[in-house]
């Protein structure tokens, strides 16, 4: 009778539960719009510099909400930094920082809130961001794999802020760093001379010594120090377009190699008139400074 009694609502508890999200199952998005700031860079060593998850641009006080169904499997803190996990059967996803209002064990479908997005996290420093994070077993993987986007266009407020630079701008090229924008190309007062002039680049936070890949394929016409712009790599993509990899700490290429886009080419640093580490990524077209991301 007993065991009869324990089949039962063993039957009871996996009918209640929601189903969990299979390997390969697309995910939903956990907040409001499809603001992708840094995009999912596994680093090159357990303890290297990198991005194990997608920062999603949001604001604080923004609803949070499961990318699938599955159950609560951690709520709590880790290094001062708010974290829900949910646990999806096959996988898992993770959320920081956010102030979770469900509990652990908490049964969740796709799309419920699970809290709301909060300050706090490392991952963002210039604004609010959601770190969502994806796991099989010990492994980091893409959640932008899973999830669908709308298109290249979103809607904003005339009178909101203005909206960050896309993740690539001039078609073919890629990202030569993770890291956030820490500056856009545009006019701006030099955080050194005070003066102010063009800023004829996008700088990208990142750590000394962050790898450096090529955004695009081309020749080597200059690696070495460049007065202001401190130590640099141009490739000359043959199409009139030159790019420039500024302010490194060293170079990975001599003048006249052949690169192709996600070469290495140097590692970020703070060389020339700089403030701190950064990369400082140039697109000439003509010799004239375009915009990188636009």
């Amino acid at each position: 009778m007993k065991i009869c009694l324990l089949a039962l609502a063993a039957l009871i508890l996996t009918l209640l539960a929601p189903t969990p999200a299979l390997a390969n199952e697309s995910w939903e998005w956990p907040m409001d719009g499809q603001d992708v700031g840094r995009k999912f860079d596994l680093p090159d060593s357990p303890y290297g510099a990198g991005n194990r998850g997608v920062d999603l641009r949001g604001r604080i006080g923004a609803e949070v909400r499961s990318v699938a169904s599955g159950r609560v499997s951690f709520v709590g803190t880790i290094a001062h930094v708010k974290v829900v996990v949910v646990d999806h059967g096959h996988e898992r996803s993770t959320y920081q920082p956010v102030a979770a209002s469900v509990r652990l064990g908490d049964a969740v479908a796709a799309g419920q809130s699970i809290g709301v997005l909060v300050g706090g996290g490392n991952h963002c420093p210039d604004t609010a961001c959601l770190h969502l994070g994806r796991k099989v077993a010990d492994n980091y993987l893409d959640p932008l794999a899973l999830m669908t986007t709308s298109g290249q266009f979103r809607l904003i407020s005339p009178d909101g802020p203005r909206p960050w630079p896309p993740e690539v701008g001039l078609r073919g090229f890629k990202r030569p760093v993770g890291g956030s924008i820490t500056s856009p190309f545009g006019p701006r007062r030099h955080p050194v001379t005070g003066k102010l002039k063009l800023h004829d680049g996008t700088d990208f936070g990142v750590a000394c010594g962050t790898k450096v890949r090529a955004s695009v394929s081309g020749k080597v016409v200059r690696s070495g120090f460049w007065g202001a712009y401190g130590n640099t790599v141009s490739v000359d993509t043959g199409h009139g377009l030159v790019t420039s990899y500024s302010h490194l700490s060293s170079q990975s290429v001599s003048v006249g190699d052949r690169v192709s886009a996600g070469n290495l080419v140097g590692r970020s640093g703070n060389t020339g008139l700089s403030t701190g580490c950064h990369l400082h990524f140039m697109v000439r077209k003509g010799g004239k400074a375009v915009n990188p991301m636009g």
